[in-house]
């Protein structure tokens, strides 16, 4: 069998893991895997060379994926899905796995249905992939923010000052949320649940009252907030935050943006372990022609389930752990 392999949209630790694990099983299966570089773009202007294992060697602990990666989606182009098409057809691939996010596999769905065999892999450090419980990069990411919460902590209570720290997560606050449960943060905002700033800050100032002398707030990206006024429109969460906590408390603020540290290094354990598992399962799908699905995992098993329900949107954190941050942070 002839299996082609593609990594797309943004980059994150394990994706190294996944393609080792891909390479390695399939070589001893006995197939020849074709790489393809940058995502769906290197598909469409046939960026294709073959892997062995011999490339796949030192790679299981580095941080992003050896193949580059794009945000390209052929669907959304024209004559795009024609060129994909071409490119399976000429470099005479069997089955394509694609190792992305929701943007990366739901342009992989809309192929299966133009014919082409696809088996996807979820990642994304965001989490929130409809249908599986856990996506590559993000325990890493979690990993990272926490220890960006921890070391916020001790330099706030050095100069009493309220740290503010912005996280990834546009439409989903699992990041947010996990690491905020996880490093102790005093306050979370999230896309899930609108902020009043207003009550907020009293809520932060009477923590202060009681004896408290620095707090430390975790932001996602894609934070909703109550009135927020035109002016607010163009800054980001974390500035929003930052600034109008400043204005109404009087105690002295920093902002600290995480930015694309959270998505850079090397993958946890966990996360290699769970990258292999969804490259050796995948390897295992084409050999039983399970196509048009995407490799998920459930109750700390590799499932198959259906590639359309990543159609679904973004995977909502659920409601138990939006009750613990309730209980572990002022609001």
């Amino acid at each position: 069998m002839r299996i082609g392999l593609l990594t797309g949209g943004g980059d994150c630790p394990g994706l190294d893991a996944a393609i080792r694990g891909v390479v390695r099983v399939a070589e001893d299966e006995g197939d020849e895997i074709i790489g393809f570089r940058h995502g769906w773009r290197g598909v469409v202007d046939g960026e294709a060379s073959s892997l062995t294992t011999a490339d796949t060697k030192g790679i299981l602990q580095q941080g992003g994926t050896m193949l580059g990666t794009a945000r390209y989606h052929p669907d959304e182009h024209t004559g795009g899905v024609d060129m994909v098409l071409a490119t399976i057809d000429r470099v005479g691939v069997d089955v394509l796995i694609v190792i992305g996010g929701d943007g990366t596999l739901g342009s992989a769905h809309q192929l299966a249905l133009s014919g082409i065999p696809v088996i996807g892999i979820p990642k994304t450090i965001d989490n929130d992939v409809s249908g599986t419980t856990r996506c590559i990069g993000f325990d890493t990411a979690v990993a990272t923010a926490t220890e960006a919460v921890d070391r916020l902590h001790t330099t706030g209570e050095s100069h009493d000052r309220l740290m503010v720290v912005e996280v990834m997560g546009r439409t989903t606050g699992w990041l947010g949320l996990c690491a905020g449960i996880a490093g102790g943060a005093d306050a979370i905002c999230l896309p899930e649940e609108p902020t009043d700033l207003d009550k907020l800050a009293h809520a932060l100032q009477r923590r202060h009252d009681r004896g408290s002398t620095s707090s430390v707030v975790v932001v996602a990206e894609g934070a909703r907030f109550e009135d927020l006024t035109g002016s607010n429109c163009h800054r980001s969460a974390g500035e929003v935050v930052s600034d109008g906590l400043a204005a109404r408390t009087g105690y002295e603020t920093r902002l600290t943006v995480l930015g694309h540290v959270q998505r850079g290094g090397m993958p946890t354990a966990t996360d290699r372990l769970l990258a292999t598992s969804f490259g050796v399962a995948a390897v295992q799908a084409a050999h039983t022609r399970s196509f048009d699905t995407l490799m998920a995992s459930i109750d700390d098993r590799i499932e198959l389930v259906p590639l359309a329900e990543v159609a679904v949107g973004p995977r909502p954190v659920p409601k138990y752990l939006l009750d613990v941050a309730r209980y572990l942070t002022v609001r």
